[in-house]
């Protein structure tokens, strides 16, 4: 099969991926084979990439945000049969042993492994995943955009959770790619009212396209303060204007997977109980009920599509900004 495969991290300018003739995986027992439709690209791909992240293992196809359909199933697989169309996610397997499992917080497993990080993901014609953490995908989205949901809507929700916005609040979003532009949707959907912090002219009009009450430049003083807020882009430079933005109690989530350093902040932004806090990964239960709120509301994905073999150029589009919305790798 073909398959984008990482054999060393470089400079997404150097054109790291290899278009290479892949073995085709056998499922394992509880696991099923999906033959990839399309892939959506996310910035920890391009961390991945580039070596910004510990890479577990060399050579290694990148991608989780699967979309497919199930073409063999693993002894003792009993949820998903041939044929079924399904999503992969972030989360590729969990030990369902220790306290983090335990305790309703999966997306902390000790164990965790990540797709197209330890196990070989969507840049390819077919992938396996253990059944449990594969997901049947709402009639409403097409394959393209479904892949969009499964990364940057799921972590976008996870991250809107955990802010603690609710109808009525006032929600900041700082950065404006794929996974705010679904954000937006939803959260006005549930009641929120929408403040879009971005540099780029292209990006606010989306925003404003989507429904945004208001839009700005990172160090922007929106109308009235924040109830809660969401920093997307990987910036710790953008975390003193955030907490600045929310008022007191108010919350400010970071969605990345890496951030560059937070300076050093006077204790007056975070007193009077402002809360800044981290969000890693998503439980299964998580995409669960994304899917269905993204079903109910329903999202709409701006989606610009790239060839497989072009995945290279994909990630340096993703790189410079230059994707309206959320990129994804059409595959079969």
């Amino acid at each position: 099969m073909r398959a984008m495969v990482l054999e060393s991290a470089a400079a997404v300018e150097q054109n790291p991926l290899r278009e290479r003739d892949w073995p085709l995986p056998a499922p394992a027992a509880g696991q099923v084979r999906v033959a990839v439709r399309c892939c959506g690209l996310c910035h920890t791909d391009l961390h991945e990439v580039e070596g910004e992240l510990q890479l577990p293992r060399l050579p290694l196809v990148p991608g989780h945000q699967v979309v497919g359909v199930v073409d063999a199933v693993g002894t003792g697989v009993q949820s998903l049969h041939e044929g079924d169309r399904v999503g992969v996610p972030w989360l590729y397997s969990t030990c369902g042993q220790c306290a983090y499992c335990r305790g309703g917080e999966e997306n902390l497993c000790d164990h965790a492994r990540f797709t197209g990080l330890h196990a070989d993901g969507g840049y390819a014609e077919a992938m396996v995943v253990p059944e449990g953490f594969a997901y049947p995908l709402p009639a409403a989205f097409s394959d393209v955009h479904a892949a969009p949901l499964l990364c940057a809507g799921v972590i976008g929700y996870r991250a809107y959770c955990l802010s603690g916005a609710r109808r009525g609040s006032r929600l900041g979003l700082y950065g404006f790619g794929a996974s705010a532009h679904v954000v937006l949707q939803f959260a006005r959907f549930l009641g929120c009212e929408v403040y879009v912090f971005t540099r780029s002219s292209a990006h606010r009009e989306l925003a404003q396209r989507l429904g945004a009450a208001w839009t700005g430049g990172a160090g922007d003083a929106a109308p009235g303060a924040l109830d809660a807020a969401i920093l997307f882009a990987p910036l710790g430079a953008l975390v003193p204007d955030a907490l600045r933005a929310v008022r007191k109690g108010g919350t400010v989530a970071l969605a990345g997977i890496t951030m560059s350093d937070i300076p050093q902040l006077p204790y007056e932004l975070l007193y009077q109980e402002r809360i800044l806090r981290s969000v890693a990964n998503s439980t299964r239960q998580d995409v669960r009920e994304f899917l269905d709120l993204a079903a109910d509301v329903p999202v709409h994905t701006e989606t610009q599509l790239f060839p497989l073999a072009r995945a290279n150029a994909a990630l340096q589009q993703l790189k410079s900004s230059g994707i309206q919305g959320a990129g994804v790798l059409t595959v079969s």
